[in-house]
Order: structure tokens, then sequence, then C-alpha cells
């Protein structure tokens, strides 16, 4: 396994120290009053406390780590491409669960270097279970080491998924590939966290996962920890997944031919 750097150790004990700070101010105002507005669509919320656990990264980051750039979900951006070390940053996924009181959101913090996953966090502060990982160090939940389950048949396997906030009115919704997973998979979940469902993948909780239309914040730490849990992430054709998060299937690597086969109708 390769050695992992003194700067990489750094940003990777920064990031965890971040997320459990941001998971703290989730924790504590979970089902209290906060002010929710929307943002794309009626279904595409925003809380007050999105904007405090960004807030509160973003400051850090800025006073700890200034030559670093940043791209996170709410709208903070600073850095250029020059910029060795990227920030992709999401601060609450989950936003409509937790504005319901629905417990499973999460804080994702994904970073690059020089353009490269290779560190990735994701806190959930209501189980305190915080998933990492290094490039090329393994993943990890709570300290401890991670893998991706070892089924090997689509039609045992559990499967999750979501839905873009366009649902209502876009074309590609994602509905006939719901319909094509039901019909040949084990089981499909739909929790509304992509970086959790990534995680899910990683421990063996979910055996493989895809979606459409998602956003870099959502995936940039979890794909890593797939990776790194041993696990495949592509994008719906069997291709690199973007980075920008268009569209992405994970797994546990055994079932993913079979899956990418039954979401295309074949």
């Amino acid at each position: 396994m390769p050695a992992v750097s003194d700067e990489a150790r750094a940003v990777l004990a920064l990031a965890t120290r971040l997320a459990r700070e941001a998971g703290a101010i989730q924790r504590d105002r979970y089902e209290t009053g906060f002010a929710v507005a929307t943002k794309s669509s009626s279904i595409d919320l925003v809380t007050e406390v999105d904007r405090a656990c960004e807030e509160h990264i973003v400051t850090a980051l800025r006073r700890e780590r200034p030559g670093d750039a940043v791209l996170a979900e709410e709208g903070s951006q600073h850095g250029g491409a020059a910029a060795p070390w990227r920030w992709i940053i999401d601060p609450l996924d989950g936003t409509v669960n937790y504005a319901h009181g629905y417990p499973c959101f999460c804080v994702s913090i994904g970073i690059e270097r020089d353009g490269a996953r290779a560190v990735g966090v994701v806190y959930d502060p209501l189980r305190d279970e915080l998933f990492e990982a290094v490039r090329g160090s393994g993943a990890r939940r709570n300290g401890r080491p991670i893998a991706v389950s070892s089924e090997p048949a689509l039609g045992r396997a559990l499967l999750a998924t979501g839905f873009a906030y366009d649902v209502h009115d876009a074309e590609r919704d994602n509905l006939d590939l719901l319909a094509r997973a039901v019909k040949r998979a084990g089981g499909v979940r739909r929790d509304g966290s992509a970086a959790l469902d990534l995680c899910y993948v990683a421990c063996g909780r979910f055996d493989g996962f895809w979606e459409l239309k998602l956003h870099a914040w959502d995936v940039a730490a979890g794909i890593l920890i797939v990776e790194e849990a041993g696990g495949s992430v592509t994008d719906l054709a069997g291709g690199p997944p973007p980075a920008s998060g268009r569209e992405i299937a994970a797994s546990n690597g055994r079932i993913h031919q079979a899956m990418l086969a039954a979401l295309a109708g074949r």
C-alpha cells in the first residue's frame, strides 16, 4: 500500500475535523425551527443550516489553507485552476430529508490534488459514522477498514437510486431506469442522500447505486470511498464517472456489468 504523504494526512485530518464540526451544527439544529427556501425548483430546498455549515467549513479553510481552491454547493468559491488542492463540499447532503426530519443526511467533503480525487470524507452526524478514504490507502468507517459486498448476482442485490430536482418536468427522469432495476434486482431503495448511498456501497450495505443529474459536490468524496473499498464506479455506459456527477453507477464490481445492462434495458 503506498505511503500517505504528510500533506495528505494533514488534509484528511482537517477534512475530518470540519466534517464533524459541521455535523454537530446539523445535529444541534435537527428538528428545530429553521428557515427553508427553494433554489432551482419547488422541491430543491436549502435551509439556513446548509448555509451555516458551509460558512463554518469555508471560513476555516480560508484561515487554515488559504492557498487551496474551494467549490461548495451553496455558492462559496475561491482559488483557481493553479491551486494544487481543491475542496469540493456539500455542507448538507440530504437537505430535503433534513427539512422534513427524515434521519438520512450528512456532510460530504471531497478533495482533489492536481485535478485527481485524493481524499474523501463523509460524516453522518445522527449515526456518528465517519467514512474516509485517501487515494491508495483503502477506505474506513470510524477508523476501521471497510469493503464492498461479495454479492455476485443482480437478482439478490440491493440497489439504491435517487431523482433529480427537475423530476416533475424533465424528459429524462430516471423512472424508466428505476422500473428496469425493480424488475431485475433483489430490491431498490431511495433514501435521498447520494453521498451516503455511495458510502453504503463502500461498506456493503448496498450492492449498487446509480443516479442522474447529480453535481460534483454530491459525488466527489463518495466515488473515492467506493473505489478505495474495492468497488467500481463508472458512468451508465461503463466509462469513467464524470466529475460533474452528471450520471453515475457504483457497485461492488461483481454485479456492475449486469446492473448497467439492466439499466439500459438489455
